[in-house]
């Protein structure tokens, strides 16, 4: 898939809250762990079933750098029950 189309994937799928292809762009450039890139025409293309763990991996990275996207220690232990209401 092409870079445009690999950064609008990372965002769908949450795997970060944001993505430009200009961001992959620039990963492929200077990241050696990039996975291969082909050139389709002008286009550059990624095997997704293979940039999708490099994705996945980097936005870990990136939260451990950035207390914004972290999610709080107490998140996935919020309790769902609830009380009824009272009419």
């Amino acid at each position: 898939m092409t870079f445009r189309e690999a950064a609008r994937r990372v965002v769908q799928e949450g795997i970060a809250p944001s993505m430009s292809h200009q961001r992959v762009s620039q990963l492929a450039r200077d990241d050696e762990d990039f996975p291969p890139v082909q050139k389709i025409g002008r286009s550059s293309v990624v095997d997704w079933v293979v940039a999708k763990p490099y994705f996945v991996a980097h936005a870990q990275r990136a939260a451990g750098r950035d207390s914004r996207r972290r999610i709080p220690r107490n998140e996935g232990m919020k309790s769902h029950e609830s009380t009824p209401d009272e009419s």
